[in-house]
């Protein structure tokens, strides 16, 4: 039971109706600060600041994928050890 009850939480986590309300800076839009109310921006790799009063929000596709991600891909052996690959 209580397996089922952490999937509904992770099903509700991705559904965007169930999360909420989510600030996001969006590439090609206007987008004005909720905090201040400007559109001017210093845009990030990962996050996008006001450039009047500093509030920072994440990018709507922040590095999820492309060059200069860090990952680790491990094997495992048999009796349970990591490898480097």
């Amino acid at each position: 039971m209580l397996e089922v009850a952490s999937r509904i939480d992770q099903i509700n986590r991705l559904d965007p109706r169930a999360r909420g309300y989510h600030i996001v800076y969006r590439p090609d839009e206007v987008n004005h600060c909720p905090g201040c109310g400007g559109s001017q921006w210093l845009v990030g790799r990962l996050l996008a600041e006001c450039a009047f009063c500093s509030t920072a929000l994440p990018l709507l596709e922040s590095g999820m994928s492309g060059t200069g991600l860090f990952r680790r891909h491990h094997r495992v052996a048999n009796g349970g050890e990591q490898l480097a690959a």
